[in-house]
């Protein structure tokens, strides 16, 4: 294992034919690697896009410009807002 790597103490199990995992251990050896390295490093970058596709927010022109505005020109809260925080900063 790399220096630069952080040691790897969690556990995942995964269950496999014995056809899938032969086809694993095949390619993880054809790139001399072990089963866990070749797994996590073709499952770990789909994961990351997953994670960060489903957090990231996507806004038309448009509703860009209607953010922006509000930001910079907010609507005074109303009554239900003030209430709302006033029983937050009670509790």
């Amino acid at each position: 294992m790399a220096r630069d790597q952080p040691l790897r103490e969690e556990r995942i199990e995964l269950r496999a034919t014995r056809a899938e995992k032969r086809l694993l251990s095949a390619a993880a050896a054809k790139q001399r690697l072990d089963l866990t390295s070749f797994v996590m490093g073709a499952a770990l970058p789909t994961a990351r896009a997953i994670v960060a596709s489903a957090e990231r927010i996507a806004l038309s022109a448009r509703d860009t410009k209607r953010v922006l505005a509000l930001l910079e020109n907010p609507p005074k809260p109303t009554r239900r807002l003030i209430e709302a925080a006033r029983r937050k900063y009670r509790a």
